[in-house]
């Protein structure tokens, strides 16, 4: 039967692909569909897979240069990275108050002067229910904005810092220095208007702060209205890709984090810089 491309999951952007087995090496035609898929859906979910962390570092080569992963020498620098809510001895924990976690809206390493184009998650351990993942469609947040506020925000630019949420005092934990990127970014594959926000957007360059950061949330409020996000309700084996270049995630708070193990391993494909 071969490769199958369902319908649209929900108004805000999802395609399952089926009838492919993503541990085998990627036919130049699959490869194109999953493209094609991945532009129009932003995000594609391939259920029922087995995957080696191996296998899915080879199949998200496909789309670009894989940023690495763990400490750089170590066996795996370069393969899939574990996403869990497990703490060093393997127990569960609950992260959600952190500033800084999944659970808040935002999209991958935008603190980075080339952020990613794309993420991978497979499920590996799930909790018995709950666990989901949400994706807000900033294409869509865009699109439904006043002509005013489109002008209004046309041209600005965001400082993204790691724990913007915190402030300096948690920038000075790392040593990325903060960059910034158009708020209005255009999808390079489409040529498509996106708002480009989230956690780590820690206000904008030359507007008083706290105006600044008002804007933020007024936005960030809008483009993650029920009907611009689809939520990903995980299955163990789902193999999901979404595009960070118009879309926010984040995972939802709705199981026993402290009692029960979610553990995804995660692939980040290098993007281009924003404009």
């Amino acid at each position: 039967m071969g490769l199958v491309v369902g319908p649209r999951l929900s108004a805000a952007g999802g395609v399952a692909i089926t009838g492919i087995d993503l541990a085998k090496p990627l036919p130049p035609e699959s490869k194109r569909r999953i493209a094609e898929a991945f532009r129009d859906h932003h995000v594609v979910v391939f259920p029922a897979q087995a995957l080696s962390r191996e296998h899915q570092y080879d199949f998200a080569h496909n789309f670009g240069e894989i940023e690495p992963s763990g400490q750089p020498g170590s066996k795996r620098h370069a393969v899939a990275h574990v996403i869990s809510n497990l703490d060093k001895d393997g127990n569960p924990v609950d992260r959600s108050a952190s500033p800084v976690s999944n659970y808040r809206w935002h999209t991958d390493k935008s603190w980075h002067a080339v952020p990613p184009l794309l993420t991978m998650l497979y499920a590996v351990e799930l909790p018995p229910e709950g666990g989901d993942t949400e994706f807000a469609n900033t294409l869509l947040g865009y699109a439904a904005l006043s002509d005013e506020t489109k002008r209004h925000i046309a041209g600005l630019r965001v400082v993204f810092c790691w724990g913007s949420s915190g402030g300096q005092s948690m920038m000075a934990m790392r040593e990325d220095p903060p960059v910034d990127h158009p708020l209005v970014r255009t999808h390079p594959d489409t040529g498509r208007k996106a708002l480009y926000l989230g956690n780590h957007a820690w206000h904008i360059r030359g507007m008083p702060e706290a105006e600044g950061t008002a804007l933020l949330a007024k936005l960030l409020d809008h483009t993650t209205q029920n009907p611009f996000v689809y939520t990903h309700r995980w299955s163990k084996g789902d193999l999901v890709m979404w595009d960070n270049r118009c879309l926010l995630h984040r995972a939802v708070a709705n199981y026993e984090m402290g009692k029960y193990r979610r553990v995804l391993h995660r692939s980040v494909v290098r993007g281009t810089v924003p404009f």
